[in-house]
């Protein structure tokens, strides 16, 4: 019962998983966070109590857009796709249905360098303890993957555990400047310990995108 209630004709998490690429996928999911809505399409994480979805330039009115607020739950149909690494839900219809369920963060900090990360993708997660290390450019982030941008662009910081350093994200879409989290990246200084809390997204191997930023 509750939250992993289906309804006729639409996927267990396990099935959508199964699916093959460029498939039709039915789902249903709890709004986690928004990214973006523009030209009526809107990019949203959502999740249920087994697995959790990236919804890519799904059809969208800004009307409903203002509806999709964390925690609610929608029926999806759309078409599962994979851009570099990042498994995702294009070409995709919702409508909004009864029930409300916000994700809490799922500590995958041990799972890092591990091939059960991947399984836990889009999900809301955590990563805790980890030591803050050279962006690439002397500082503690850049902005944009090559330090090609300004304020209001993506922030990109490396952070370490146990010797392997991994590249996190502030995608200025879903974490604008206004951020806390952003202005929290800005402030970072190298050695620092950090837990974050963010999405699991790939991007040529992972690639999260960080919600919030705690200097322990």
């Amino acid at each position: 019962g509750g939250t992993d209630e289906k309804s006729e004709g639409v996927m267990t998490y396990a099935e959508y998983e199964a699916a093959a690429l460029d498939t039709q996928v039915v789902i249903e999911a709890y709004v986690q966070a928004k990214q973006s809505w523009w030209e009526n399409q809107a990019t949203v994480y959502a999740q249920d109590k087994d697995g959790a979805y990236f919804l890519y330039n799904m059809a969208c009115s800004e009307e409903d857009y203002a509806k999709l607020t964390t925690g609610t739950k929608i029926k999806v149909t759309g078409y599962k796709a994979e851009w570099s690494g990042e498994v995702e839900i294009i070409d995709a219809t919702f409508e909004i249905m009864d029930g409300n369920y916000v994700a809490e963060a799922a500590d995958v900090t041990s799972l890092l360098g591990t091939d059960d990360l991947i399984k836990r993708q889009n999900q809301f997660v955590s990563f805790k303890g980890m030591t803050v290390e050279d962006a690439g450019n002397g500082s503690a982030f850049m902005y944009n993957w090559d330090g090609s941008g300004e304020e209001g662009s993506d922030l990109y910081f490396n952070v370490s555990l146990n010797g392997n350093t991994y590249t996190f994200t502030v995608e200025s879409y879903l974490c604008g400047p206004d951020t806390d989290v952003y202005q929290a990246v800005k402030a970072l200084e190298i050695g620092q310990t950090v837990d974050m809390e963010g999405f699991l997204y790939w991007y040529n191997g992972v690639n999260p995108h960080i919600t919030s930023v705690t200097v322990k």
